[in-house]
């Protein structure tokens, strides 16, 4: 791991960190931005190499784990080391897939404390959900939130990732998370994993990006996950990030270890580190990767009249459209606007 100097305004280190903490899957969806770390098989961490990450992270005051995959229940020692972060003051997420979960998980899940669970869903019918995630996934997945409400876990919500397919559904989508008492998420669509080869599928139109904006403005109740700052009406510009967290805030931890600034950018040229080889913390804190994203200037958007909103808005979906950092988010409020509908 090769060493650079941190800026005085770099955190010493990461608010939260996503952990995709297993290469096994029972899905395969259209969009799975893990799809090519998973393809690669590189193997996954040991259980007590997993526990001393966490050890240097609890350390270091890290606020939150969120784990993730593959889908983490499909690890057997999961829910051993889910209760060792949590020993650890270390609040945990976890995101599922919602198909493993019954009465004898949700029930060990139930008594936990400090644990948010999103569960995905890509779609307010089955005919939508299933396209992208698959036959019979939308029926497996309310049955498993229906195990949730049975056992009364309160911190869940349903998280969509907003494609060009389900994007008219997103309304529909808020009223049936209420119905089953769930928070709503949604998520943007970012051409990475199995996301480069459905971009020009499943992104956005310029019309869909400017009624999305105009939908969030109007429901500030909606939880919105990373980089929807780049379409953040001034109704909810005081409700999130006005720029990405990567390598600011936030840093990623494959199956093997590898480390990456998010879970966007787990392309072979923004591999920082080794949590298995390294600490995780001194990673954030010393790797050259971190710092060139933490000092990259988003020169082509400097001058635009909402830079202070987003900041040159995703750099990951930058960099694997236009290959550059310093290109700017082409699905940021001012590009749909320029492009017109």
């Amino acid at each position: 791991m090769r060493s650079a100097a941190l800026t005085d305004e770099a955190l010493r280190a990461p608010v939260n960190v996503t952990w995709e903490i297993t290469e096994a899957c029972n899905l395969s969806c259209r969009h799975c931005l893990s799809a090519d770390l998973r393809a690669e098989q590189r193997g996954e961490l040991t259980f007590e190499t997993c526990r001393r990450i966490v050890d240097d992270l609890a350390a270091a005051d890290v606020f939150q784990i969120n784990f993730g995959g593959g889908e983490p229940f499909l690890r057997d020692d999961f829910l051993d080391l889910l209760t060792y972060a949590q020993v650890k003051g270390i609040t945990t997420c976890v995101s599922t897939n919602g198909t493993l979960l019954d009465d004898d998980l949700v029930g060990r899940l139930a008594v936990m404390p400090g644990l948010f669970l999103q569960v995905s869903l890509d779609g307010a019918t089955s005919a939508t959900n299933d396209a992208i995630r698959g036959a019979g996934t939308f029926t497996r997945i309310l049955e498993g939130v229906d195990c949730l409400r049975r056992h009364a876990v309160r911190d869940f919500s349903l998280n969509m990732v907003v494609t060009r397919v389900n994007v008219p559904e997103v309304g529909e989508f808020a009223d049936l998370a209420a119905r089953l008492g769930a928070k709503a998420r949604l998520s943007r669509f970012r051409p990475s994993g199995a996301g480069c080869a459905t971009w020009e599928d499943f992104r956005l139109t310029s019309s869909q990006l400017l009624g999305l904006s105009e939908f969030l403005g109007e429901h500030t109740e909606i939880l919105t996950g990373d980089s929807f700052f780049s379409l953040t009406p001034e109704s909810r510009r005081r409700m999130g990030l006005t720029m990405c967290g990567a390598a600011r805030m936030t840093m990623a931890v494959a199956p093997d270890g590898s480390v990456y600034p998010c879970a966007f950018l787990t392309d072979p040229a923004f591999l920082a580190g080794s949590a298995a080889a390294d600490s995780p913390v001194a990673v954030f804190r010393e790797s050259e990767v971190f710092a060139r994203l933490r000092n990259s200037d988003n020169a082509a958007c400097s001058g635009c009249s909402r830079f202070s909103s987003c900041h040159g808005g995703c750099p990951a979906v930058a960099y694997f459209v236009a290959r550059s950092l310093d290109a700017g988010d082409p699905e940021c409020l001012m590009a749909a606007l320029g492009a017109g509908v």
